[in-house]
């Protein structure tokens, strides 16, 4: 347990991801801000790039030197984009800091598998130092990690639903569908005409069917529990909201006599004491809404007998449990605090 303050550095801190970061540990009873670093932003007032912190934080953006940063931070929250993040992170990981990285580019086990959906990795050598961030899966390894993964919003939601279902020989480890669907907030904070407000306010669609670089996530995640390779079919959508997302995920039962209250008590037993996983009663749906600003996470099952199969649901806020919540969620891991520590806040609802 620690007494002083855990002094934080945010990379990449003036994306949603990065603002999120920022608002989690300035309310953190634990952390304390140290500074915000940004490539593009680098020098500009912090006010004036994130004008939710204008009388909050002080300062302009700091370019990013990671001798500073190991001289003035216990703990780097990365959260740069793809591919760009491996090369700083490799620079603060060198110099011992520990290091909280929101990027994929530490996610995968298996090389193979990183380089054929986001292009060569710079430092190889860093994959197997890493420990993988859900922390309901990977809780006692999270307690010495000192290169956290934390993971994407897509496999967050979708793992910790089926993540029961596999470990207790539930449902056939073949089928299995995830049905995904995400505000807009998880495309980032660039400008794209797939993300402009008059092209997603009044429609939902499909992307990546098939393709998207988180369904080999998923599948990993699954494939250690199952301990033989699971394969999934992963189709994403975007919902014309901000923020949150709906996991729907189906899968053939394993036995005829498999009831969804038999899928509930699972879940339970699994995250058992988790201060973010709820697992809603039998015949409840997870909505959005209900998690929207938090960290929770809400889950729910049901049976369809004409078809035989189980129907796993999540409801997560991208933004929190499937990014910067997440990662604080890590560091109180980590660092030995209570693992809701700063994360204890309700929903925003309505």
């Amino acid at each position: 347990m620690t007494s002083k303050p855990i002094r934080a550095i945010v990379v990449g801190g003036t994306g949603y991801t990065g603002a999120e970061l920022l608002r989690l540990v300035l309310g953190h009873p634990s952390l304390q801000l140290v500074s915000v670093v940004g490539n593009t932003t680098a020098g500009r007032n912090i006010a004036d790039v994130l004008p939710s912190l204008r009388g909050i934080v002080e300062g302009s953006v700091q370019p990013f030197d990671p001798e500073t940063i190991v001289e003035k931070a216990d703990v780097a929250f990365c959260a740069l984009p793809h591919a760009a993040s491996a090369e700083a992170v490799n620079a603060l990981r060198r110099r011992g800091q520990k290091v909280f990285d929101l990027s994929a580019d530490f996610r995968f086990d298996d090389l193979s598998v990183y380089e054929t959906w986001y292009g060569k990795h710079t430092v190889p050598e860093r994959l197997s130092e890493a420990v993988y961030g859900l922390v309901e899966l990977h809780r006692e390894e999270l307690r010495t990690a000192d290169l956290v993964a934390v993971p994407g919003c897509y496999p967050t939601a979708s793992t910790l639903a089926l993540a029961p279902l596999v470990e207790s020989g539930l449902i056939r480890l073949d089928g299995i569908v995830v049905d995904a669907k995400s505000g807009v907030s998880g495309a980032g904070r660039g400008v794209s005409s797939s993300t402009h407000f008059p092209e997603t306010a009044e429609g939902v669609r499909a992307y990546k069917a098939g393709v998207h670089r988180h369904g080999p996530e998923i599948e990993q995640e699954l494939s250690q529990l199952a301990g033989v390779p699971v394969t999934i079919a992963f189709v994403p959508h975007l919902l014309p909201m901000t923020r949150g997302l709906l996991a729907t995920c189906y899968a053939q039962v394993a036995d005829s006599k498999v009831t969804a209250a038999a899928c509930t008590a699972a879940a339970r037993a699994l995250y058992a004491g988790s201060p973010s996983v709820y697992v809603l009663d039998e015949g409840q749906h997870p909505d959005t809404l209900w998690v929207r600003g938090s960290n929770r996470v809400h889950l729910a099952y049901a049976r369809d007998p004409h078809s035989g199969m189980v129907i796993a649901m999540s409801a997560i806020d991208n933004l929190i449990k499937g990014a910067s919540g997440q990662a604080i969620q890590c560091v109180n891991v980590r660092f030995g605090l209570d693992e809701g520590a700063g994360l204890q806040a309700p929903a925003q609802w309505p």
